[in-house]
């Protein structure tokens, strides 16, 4: 069992590793490993934005993302205390559940009802008004809390994953500020594509859905390999984005014989 003992005597400000390569390797190592564990965090971000005025959705993509940043690097520097929600708290159907899986439980069955919540209103082809002058504030207000909540479960992983991986805390708080600058950079052209094209929405909606189910999975010990999680939502990507080509080109096609 690792020992995160010696977490406690490092300073997050301790950069005396510069020297190593090793640490160097970890470091571009650990940032792909943030970026990819944050792809669902982009994804929700994307569906929530939608339900804020166009000019406000570049602010609230940012804030949402600098949420995620604040909190992975708060729960970095209190990693004694995230060690500790591994602890038992109570026994649900024959399994002992822990701080830890009591969030991601909580997580999966909030992105369960959301996501599904949202399917609804696509399928039954329920628009939602866009708020008006006088309730902007108050909806950007509850879409940044949502998004603040289900950081907490997004960040529990990459966290974890970040102290199996690197021993500094530095090179931990560095690669998650890195991985979340780069989703700050390709965040806006994601949520904007998601929002032109309603299938493509479908289909995201369709990947909270499994995440939320893979989180309540793992709340009860059911382990899922995410690289197997990664490649079917990466496959379903590729056979939409040929989708939508086909589309546009017949649209092309359509407007050339119009003329």
């Amino acid at each position: 069992m690792t020992d995160f003992s010696p977490l406690l005597a490092v300073n997050a400000f301790d950069f005396s590793w510069v020297s190593a390569p090793e640490a160097w390797v970890a470091l571009l190592t650990l940032t792909v490993m943030e970026i990819v564990l944050g792809i669902d965090n982009i994804v929700f971000i994307s569906i929530l934005v939608d339900k804020v005025p166009v000019e406000d959705r570049p602010r609230t993509r940012f804030l949402g993302l600098a949420f995620a940043m604040v909190t992975r690097i708060m729960l970095l520097l209190s990693i004694t205390w995230v060690m500790q929600l591994k602890e038992p708290l109570i026994d649900i159907l024959g399994h002992a559940i822990s701080g830890k899986d009591l969030i991601l439980i909580l997580g999966g069955l909030f992105l369960l009802w959301k996501s599904t919540k949202e399917l609804h209103h696509k399928v039954e082809g329920i628009d939602e008004e866009e708020p008006a002058s006088g309730k902007a504030k108050a909806a950007l207000g509850a879409i940044l809390f949502q998004i603040a909540l289900l950081d907490i479960v997004f960040s529990l992983d990459s966290v974890i994953t970040a102290v199996g991986m690197v021993d500094q805390v530095s090179i931990m708080i560095l690669a998650v500020m890195i991985a979340v600058g780069f989703m700050m950079i390709f965040a806006g052209s994601v949520s904007d594509f998601i929002s032109r094209h309603p299938t493509v929405k479908v289909l995201a909606l369709s990947f909270l859905l499994l995440i939320g189910t893979t989180l309540i999975a793992e709340g009860f010990h059911f382990h899922f390999e995410k690289g197997f999680v990664y490649f079917a939502m990466a496959f379903s990507v590729f056979t939409e984005m040929l989708n939508v080509r086909m589309k546009n080109k017949a649209e092309k096609k359509r407007q050339a014989e119009g003329v």
